[in-house]
């Protein structure tokens, strides 16, 4: 039984027969120049009607030979190529620069295999855990196999458009945007790791169509508007937070230590309760926010 959906047969660049447009260009004229001296010359004379049609028929074959000859021109700059094909057939790729020719009746579409840069439109895609950013990024990519850009899909162009949106998407769904606790690759911590990510899921996908990726990464990546300052207040507080817990550790440290060093330098003897208030006068000092207003306390502890 036949699969009434059979598989696509990817076409592949092959080498199309051309030669150099410049010594065709000399013959051409030659021809011309030929031609002219001919009509001039036959002018001139005073032929019968047998010499009349003999000129007529060898001047027109002249003429269609100079007409193939002139129509079979085309110009290739600088990374740039030519798909010859034969009454709709692929016949080959031309990449040689300069002035070439082919048999008229072949066709020629030219096609740029220059590094292109594209910039994509922002979107807005769900992360990892669900919340709404927006994304953009920025595609170096370039034709490596011409017949199948030309004739694998129907407008490449429009193809890595499509595609460079689709990945985006894939990434970004595949990441969180962030991660406080620092434990997992996110998209805005691990830019080279996720842009690696992103250039082979591109390449994968515009493979079918004979271009490759060279350079890839974010140009925009940001909450979406609607969350974007629930998002910051949160960031704002885990920030704070975490200066907190910096402060704390650090003053407890201190704390141990001026304790550690007044017992051990017998400056003074202080029993728990004496402790206590010292742990926590200590502790207002190092942890306030504000500059702290000595009091001197001209009595007791208990008094």
């Amino acid at each position: 039984m036949t699969d009434p959906h059979p598989a696509m047969t990817a076409s592949t660049e092959r080498r199309a027969w051309s030669t150099s447009g410049y010594l065709i260009f000399a013959a051409f004229l030659v021809l011309l120049a030929g031609t002219v001296w001919r009509i001039v010359s036959f002018a001139g004379s005073n032929p019968d009607d047998s010499e009349v049609f003999g000129f007529l028929v060898s001047t027109g074959i002249l003429i269609v030979v100079e007409v193939i000859l002139a129509s079979g021109f085309y110009m290739i700059q600088p990374n740039q190529a030519a798909a010859i094909t034969l009454f709709g057939a692929y016949r080959g790729t031309d990449r040689n620069t300069g002035l070439r020719w082919v048999w008229p009746w072949m066709g020629k579409a030219k096609i740029s295999v220059r590094a292109n840069n594209l910039v994509s439109e922002r979107i807005k895609v769900n992360d990892l855990r669900g919340n709404p950013i927006e994304m953009a990024a920025q595609v170096v990519w370039r034709v490596v196999d011409t017949a199948q850009a030309l004739y694998d899909v129907d407008d490449y162009k429009a193809f890595v458009i499509v595609q460079i949106e689709a990945a985006v998407r894939t990434i970004g769904s595949r990441y969180p945007y962030d991660d406080f606790a620092h434990a997992e690759v996110t998209l805005r911590g691990n830019h080279d790791e996720v842009g690696s990510e992103l250039r082979a899921e591109l390449i994968a996908r515009l493979k079918m169509a004979g271009i490759t990726v060279d350079e890839c990464g974010f140009t925009h990546l940001a909450y979406a508007q609607e969350i974007a300052g629930a998002m910051l207040r949160r960031q704002q507080a885990e920030a704070v937070v975490a200066a907190r817990k910096t402060l704390v550790e650090g003053a407890v440290g201190m704390v141990e230590m001026a304790l550690a060093m007044l017992s051990e330098k017998e400056v003074v003897e202080l029993d728990d309760e004496r402790r206590a208030a010292m742990v926590s006068n200590l502790m207002v000092v190092l942890c306030g926010e504000r500059d702290t207003q000595p009091v001197v306390n001209t009595g007791t502890l208990y008094q």
